[in-house]
């Protein structure tokens, strides 16, 4: 017999705290818990409402989907990044663009921390104040992966609307420019990614792997997205400054 609409909220609930923890630890302090689980069970709420019959595990893949997505709409409508993080991100980034070109290869963070004029701590120190950037684009990339594993195909458009012919073209350009851009990355921070990714490692675990502090996988986190956005810029990845994929990259 099929659940009802308020059956399947009630034991599907757990499932938004547990995305919002999952965000939470990646966002500035001024982020409120609460304002995303309330997101959050609007997102659920939705997932109920559009969701066709299918099986019920099938469903708790599509209501996380919609879960995260409505939780990142809610942080992009707040413009929870201050200025001052995308302006330290930024000159990470351009550090980094340079030191490519200069060695055509990845840089070291020591290399990185003498190009831009600061000591190793410093660096690592705006690595961590620099962290909020990641978030939007790497919940983009777990969409991602769920996407090519056919899981969530009831509704695997950005923000959720159809889109057009063109704007899948788009994502799925967008897609390939990522896979590249990682690959291009030095390996522990493509084994980074795979265990938060492909494993779903969760910053405890990946930091127990790596035998590092969870402050260390958070710096290198943030790095590797510096190595990648500097990577899209630099390969002529240019998405409508208006449209959902250039959102998630910002």
């Amino acid at each position: 017999m099929p659940l009802s609409e308020d059956q399947l909220i009630a034991r599907h609930a757990p499932l938004v705290r547990r995305q919002a923890l999952a965000l939470i630890g990646r966002l500035p302090a001024s982020v409120e818990l609460d304002d995303l689980m309330q997101a959050g069970m609007m997102g659920l709420l939705d997932a109920v409402r559009r969701y066709q019959q299918q099986a019920d595990a099938q469903f708790e893949t599509y209501a996380v989907t919609r879960i995260r997505g409505a939780m990142l709409d809610e942080l992009r409508s707040q413009d929870w990044l201050p200025r001052s993080v995308r302006a330290k991100a930024r000159s990470i980034e351009e550090a980094i663009q340079v030191l490519r070109h200069r060695l055509l290869r990845p840089a070291t963070e020591a290399e990185i921390a003498e190009e831009m004029g600061l000591s190793l701590a410093q660096y690592q120190t705006l690595l961590e104040e620099a962290r909020g950037v990641q978030v939007l684009m790497y919940e983009d990339l777990a969409q991602h992966r769920e996407d090519h594993d056919g899981e969530g195909a009831l509704d695997a458009s950005v923000g959720g609307a159809a889109g057009s012919p063109l704007d899948w073209l788009m994502r799925e350009g967008l897609r390939a420019a990522l896979i590249e851009a990682i690959r291009n990355l030095p390996e522990r921070e493509q084994l980074l990614l795979s265990l938060q990714f492909e494993q779903d490692l969760n910053q405890k675990e990946i930091a127990a792997v790596l035998e590092v502090t969870e402050g260390r996988v958070s710096q290198l986190r943030s790095q590797a997205v510096a190595r990648i956005r500097d990577w899209l810029s630099s390969h002529s990845w240019e998405p409508d400054a208006d449209s959902d994929d250039y959102e998630h990259l910002l």
